[in-house]
């Protein structure tokens, strides 16, 4: 994931009993395949180049059973730990907030949602027979991907789609090479856990 090319394309697959999405980049190319593993009492997903499943790229687990403050581990293939993505506890409750910190601990950029009322509106029609089907198309939650100076470098936003399944990452502003992958895949793992609460 190391020369992607903005936007970046999450499509969850709608058809299968696992959470799953592919990412691709503005050329269509197939840049991930995520898989999050089924029936854990600890969140994890694994990471592959495609949806072949033959190279897989990283692994991302939780350091606690399902928990509202839990952090989650980024590893690479060779077993190097690379980061981790930490949700802010209750403070998540309404509006979104995450932290993304790298293999030295120290915290490099924050994910927020721009607006806890697009959330509770997705939420809310989301529980209307019928009407549900077309939530999809009316709300779109924004994540805003800032850095230590408060500076918005990137952003991931819900697509209209039937049963919210398209986001989009676009890149606003120049990401250190050495944190592109942490970002990605700190976003990619936001996304299965802030998906599932509507």
């Amino acid at each position: 994931m190391q020369n992607i090319q903005y936007p970046i394309r999450f499509s969850f697959r709608i058809t299968t009993l696992s959470n799953d999405f592919t990412a691709t980049d503005a050329t269509g190319a197939t840049v991930a395949y995520v898989k999050q593993k089924m029936f854990k009492l600890k969140e994890a997903i694994t990471v592959y180049g495609d949806t072949s499943k033959k190279e897989m790229l990283f692994t991302i687990n939780a350091d606690k059973w399902l928990d509202w403050s839990a952090a989650y581990s980024m590893t690479n293939a060779n077993g190097d730990h690379v980061g981790k993505i930490a949700r802010k506890g209750w403070k998540s409750m309404w509006k979104a907030e995450y932290d993304i910190i790298n293999q030295h601990e120290k915290l490099q950029y924050k994910v927020q949602e721009a607006s806890a009322w697009t959330r509770i509106g997705d939420s809310l029609m989301g529980e209307i027979p019928v009407v549900s089907f077309f939530t999809g198309y009316l709300f779109h939650p924004t994540y805003n991907v800032t850095d230590v100076n408060g500076d918005i470098v990137a952003k991931l936003k819900k697509k209209p789609s039937f049963f919210g399944k398209e986001f989009e990452v676009e890149k606003l502003s120049e990401i250190d090479n050495d944190d592109k992958e942490r970002v990605m895949l700190g976003l990619m793992m936001m996304i299965l856990l802030e998906r599932r609460r509507g």
